[in-house]
Order: C-alpha cells, then sequence, then structure tokens
C-alpha cells in the first residue's frame, strides 16, 4: 500500500472522486501543508491558515499506480489555476501533490513535464513533501456521501464505469 496527498480544490468533490477508484482503499479530507498544526476550517475561511484542502489517499500499487492517480488528478483540475478550482477562489484550493518518497516527487515532476507540453500557460500545480497533514472535521469525512446534493465543483461523471 502506499499514500499520496492531493489538493485539488474543494475537498469533498476530490474525495467523492477518488474513493471510487478500483484499488483505492481510503481516503481521509484534511488540511495540508500550511503555516500551523492542527487548523481548524474555520482557520482556513478566516485567512489564518495557509493550509491546501487536500484528500490523503491510502492505494494498492498492485492495481492502482500512482502515474493513473495523476492522471485521475487532471481530469478533474483546471492545472494552470492559481488558488481557484471551479467557484472556489484562494490559497486552500491551490492544487498540489503532496509526496512522502522521492520516487513519487520524480513522477510527478516527469508527469507534470510531459503534461506541460498540453499547455500554453504554465501549469501551477504545486509539487512538494507533505510537510503536515491534519485531519478535517467529521462533518467534513465522506461529505458527499452524508449530502448527495452537496456542492461539488467536480463533474463525478468524469470517472469511467470500468476504473
Amino acid at each position: 500500500m502506499k499514500r499520496i496527498v492531493i489538493a485539488a480544490g474543494c475537498f469533498w468533490g476530490v474525495e467523492a472522486y477518488f474513493k471510487r477508484l478500483k484499488g483505492v482503499i481510503a481516503t481521509k479530507v484534511g488540511y495540508v501543508n500550511g503555516n500551523m498544526e492542527n487548523p481548524k476550517y474555520e482557520d482556513l475561511l478566516n485567512k489564518k491558515a495557509t493550509h491546501a484542502e487536500a484528500c490523503a489517499i491510502l492505494y494498492d500499487d498492485d492495481i492502482l499506480t500512482f502515474k493513473t492517480i495523476l492522471e485521475h488528478m487532471f481530469r478533474i483540475i483546471e492545472p494552470t489555476s492559481i488558488n481557484r478550482q471551479g467557484n472556489d477562489i484562494g490559497v486552500q484550493y491551490r492544487t498540489g501533490i503532496y509526496y512522502v518518497s522521492d520516487e513519487d516527487r520524480i513522477i510527478a515532476e516527469g508527469f507534470i513535464a510531459e503534461k506541460q507540453k498540453n499547455y500554453q500557460n504554465n501549469i501551477t500545480v504545486e509539487v512538494a513533501p507533505e510537510t503536515g497533514f491534519y485531519p478535517a472535521e467529521n462533518y467534513h469525512q465522506d461529505y458527499l456521501d452524508k449530502n448527495p446534493d452537496g456542492y461539488c465543483h467536480i463533474d463525478l461523471n468524469l470517472l469511467g464505469t470500468d476504473e
């Protein structure tokens, strides 16, 4: 099993999307790579915390490769947008790949370099070591399962039925 943290805008939709992928064992939404320990949602809203809303993904790399996870991430984001995805604007909505191993860093950087060939504007997805992931409050976990009509900037239909 491997773990990666992905920031791709509002974490509700990111979690709802990735938890449907074959090979994903568990997901948890939270706050990553910011300026304080144990931030709360209100800290992000009030701009006290600089974390990204993110989804930690635990996956079986015999079933699902890291590169495939990145392919899916790029299906659901606008990779040249800075601090914005869909209608969500702010530093907490930045896109990022937060890794634990150098192997994942190398794969992510190579993947982005290859994808850059398809864009005129620079890809702004942050690739950085994970320097602290703090689980979000319980009401954010599996939010769209609990609130099927809740806001989601991601078109969950982008996930194919065979995935």
